[in-house]
């Protein structure tokens, strides 16, 4: 809570300074650099810190995680309403002002509405249920007299389980091991070719859309130059208002992440780990597929096209950070889930800056013609499958470690099933001898 209280109070500040910088932007440009530095780490801090809030959820937790982070990503549609708004003879002043005011009520929302205590896992939940009903079997065999003594710390043991689950179950996990771990190094492989493959896209849009108009004619007329201007800013506007899909699509890989995870009333109970697995390799496999299209859709030449890629790029841009969360939150313990999205976010903008040299290459030798870098950047896309594949051999290794487990329990049943009735023979030949 009180991260978040930080976070919001960073984020107004922000918008603040930048409406200051504005009423002279000669002496005070300076402001500019802190305030982006303000918006930024509270931006972020403001997102990690609230996908802790799908823990209340349960079996739902990753479809709402791809809801909020769809409304993250979705968020980029502002951009051209504050364009429209700008056109409207608003003054940059008064926009940053009222999107200040509109910070403060995140301010308010988290005064009003977020706990002190961070939310349980879902997980978390199950194993504090189950340490409640164990005290209470235990407690159960003893004497009426015997509980009456232990009424009282009872109540305060089950109320506190939870609190107390973090430092005995999770701790036992360092959280090296966790950075080590083939799942988050491959992951960050994923991450970070995904990462520069949307944003190399969103910078550098305009110059695609305009080799689509122009083709790269150096002695292109007037008309074909406005024509392109024009095109540009028209595809633009499609694609920011497009971002608005987050909303609908992210919760679709959601629910893959959550398929089959709440307990069936009838039949076997199934491995929450290994559903869990599964889950996210699909879901990663179908992000990975649609990367591929999208990067076959870029190499096309025809500019109605673009308007699939449009939809194709939104859709990724939610989806890979949905399937990250997810796979996250279901593999490592809670108390590393923050600090893992946040090295890999980290990781994932250091890679993401080869955008600038590969941007120079396409309007300098290659003349503004991205083919032969959309077609590299296909080739690099199939990196995206390593994870997936890997997650694939890692619940195939889980499988037959549960296999080997139930084998090993049942041999020990057996043994003890056959041990019991020696025991039981033996005493009923020695009932009937003749002394």
């Amino acid at each position: 809570m009180k991260l978040f209280f930080f976070c919001s109070f960073c984020f107004g500040l922000s918008c603040a300074i930048m409406s200051i910088s504005a009423y002279d932007p000669h002496r005070l440009s300076a402001l500019i650099f802190l305030a982006l530095s303000f918006n930024g780490f509270g931006g972020i801090c403001l997102t990690f810190t609230s996908l802790t809030l799908p823990n209340m959820f349960g079996s739902l937790s990753s479809t709402i995680m791809s809801l909020m982070i769809g409304s993250y990503a979705s968020s980029a549609v502002t951009f051209p309403g504050v364009k429209l708004i700008y056109d409207a003879d608003v003054s940059f002043r008064v926009i940053m002002w009222v999107w200040s005011g509109l910070a403060g009520l995140v301010f308010l929302n988290c005064f009003l509405n977020w706990p002190v205590e961070a939310f349980p896992t879902p997980d978390e939940v199950d194993y504090s249920k189950k340490l409640a009903l164990t005290y209470v079997s235990g407690d159960h065999k003893g004497v009426g007299e015997r509980l009456s003594q232990k009424n009282g710390s009872l109540n305060g043991d089950l109320k506190h389980s939870t609190e107390k689950l973090p430092a005995d179950t999770q701790n036992v996990i360092p959280f090296r091991r966790s950075v080590f771990s083939p799942i988050f190094l491959w992951s960050l492989v994923t991450m970070g070719m995904t990462q520069l493959r949307i944003i190399f896209f969103m910078g550098a849009m305009n110059k695609m859309l305009e080799f689509l108009v122009t083709h790269g004619d150096p002695h292109a007329s007037e008309e074909l130059i406005v024509e392109a201007k024009e095109k540009v800013s028209f595809y633009s506007s499609i694609f920011g208002t497009l971002q608005l899909l987050c909303l609908v699509t992210c919760p679709v890989i959601g629910y893959i992440m959550d398929w089959r995870m709440k307990e069936p009333a009838d039949g076997p109970t199934r491995d929450k780990k290994i559903q869990k697995i599964t889950n996210a390799m699909r879901a990663f496999i179908f992000t990975n597929l649609l990367l591929l299209m999208f990067g076959v859709c870029c190499l096309i030449d025809n500019l109605q096209l673009q308007i699939l890629t449009f939809i194709l790029h939104t859709m990724v841009r939610g989806f890979i950070h949905s399937c990250c969360g997810g796979l996250y939150a279901a593999v490592y313990p809670s108390n590393h889930f923050g600090t893992l999205t946040g090295l890999q976010s980290m990781i994932s903008a250091v890679i993401a800056l080869l955008q600038q040299p590969l941007f120079i290459v396409m309007v300098g030798s290659l003349h503004g013609d991205p083919y032969w870098i959309n077609l590299g950047m296909i080739l690099f896309s199939l990196g995206g499958f390593l994870l997936p594949g890997y997650l694939f051999y890692h619940r195939r290794h889980l499988i037959q470690e549960k296999e080997a487990r139930e084998k090993n329990a049942i041999g020990q049943e057996s043994e003890a099933l056959n041990h019991s009735e020696h025991n039981g023979l033996k005493h009923h030949s020695n009932g009937h001898s003749i002394q």
